[in-house]
Parts: C-alpha cells; sequence; structure tokens
C-alpha cells in the first residue's frame, strides 16, 4: 500500500482483497479506485451522503462501473462469442443470451463481471458453485461467474432475465 502527496493511503485491488480477509474493511476512510496508472479518491460513505430517490440512486450507480479502463472498453459480446464458436451447437444460445443482455443495457455488467472474476481468479479467492436463477444463464457460465453448465441441465436462460 502506498500514500498520495497527502499522505493518505491508496489501495490497490490486491489491498483491499486481503483487507477484507483481515476483516479491516470498517477501518478504511478512502477507496482508491485504479484508472489508467493514476487515482482517484471515493469516500466510502460517497454513496450515503448523496440526497437520492432509489430510482435516483440506482441510475447514477448504474452507469459508474468501477473497473480499470481495459474491462470498460472490452468488446465482451465478440469475447463471449469467441468462448462458443459458430460451429458449436450452443452458440445460438449465447447469441440469444447476449441479445437479451445487450437490450436491458446490461453489458457493462457483463464487463465487471468478467473483471471480478479475473480479480478474483489471480488473487485465489474462491466464490460459489453458483446460486439461484443466475445459474441457467450459460453466459455467465462463460464468463466463470458459476460452475453450473445450464445447457448440460436444460435450464431455460429466461428463468434469470425475466
Amino acid at each position: 500500500m502506498k500514500n498520495d502527496q497527502y499522505g493518505r493511503p491508496i489501495f490497490q485491488t490486491e489491498d483491499l482483497i486481503k483487507l477484507l480477509y483481515q476483516g479491516k474493511v470498517e477501518d478504511l476512510d478512502i477507496i482508491q479506485a485504479e484508472k489508467n496508472k493514476e487515482t482517484e479518491n471515493l469516500p466510502l460513505n460517497f454513496f450515503t451522503e448523496l440526497d437520492l430517490s432509489i430510482d435516483e440512486f440506482d441510475k447514477n450507480t448504474q452507469s459508474n462501473w468501477f473497473m480499470p479502463d481495459d474491462y470498460k472498453n472490452l468488446d465482451i459480446e465478440n469475447y463471449i462469442l469467441n468462448l462458443c464458436p459458430p460451429w458449436d451447437p450452443d452458440h445460438t444460445r449465447v447469441e440469444e443470451e447476449l441479445s437479451e443482455f445487450k437490450e436491458r443495457n446490461m453489458l457493462d455488467l457483463l464487463r465487471w463481471l468478467k473483471y471480478f472474476v479475473d480479480t478474483a481468479r489471480a488473487n485465489n479467492v474462491v466464490w460459489g458453485v453458483g446460486r439461484g436463477s443466475s445459474v441457467s444463464s450459460y453466459v455467465l457460465f462463460l464468463l466463470g461467474v458459476h460452475k453450473i453448465n445450464s445447457i448440460k441441465y436444460n435450464l431455460d436462460w429466461r428463468e434469470f432475465l425475466r
């Protein structure tokens, strides 16, 4: 962990994961998000200090995804389509799911999930096999969010995105 010019701590992803494991996150005054090798301060109470309705809060937070620019600029559709090439019989299923994610303006969510999975793997963080209706999504299976092959178990992806 480093300090900025004012002596405030700068946390990288690995620092935050270590603090989570140690149960010390509540002691943090500032979270630093990586952005083009620069950092920007984000107070822990950033969202609670805003006087917003729930709808305004959702709209604001769903347009601000805190992840490195490499993930923000990732062509997630092509990335996922390449995980299941056109000759694969499951390709049509992937296209259908991606179309629905796109229609619901959820491609940023898929980018963030890719970032989350990559970060968790890089830091040897263990997450669950899968839970709830999300296991019906083959796209989430391809991204590594869960370990349930919904096609193998004939799960309808519409259960997740209804």
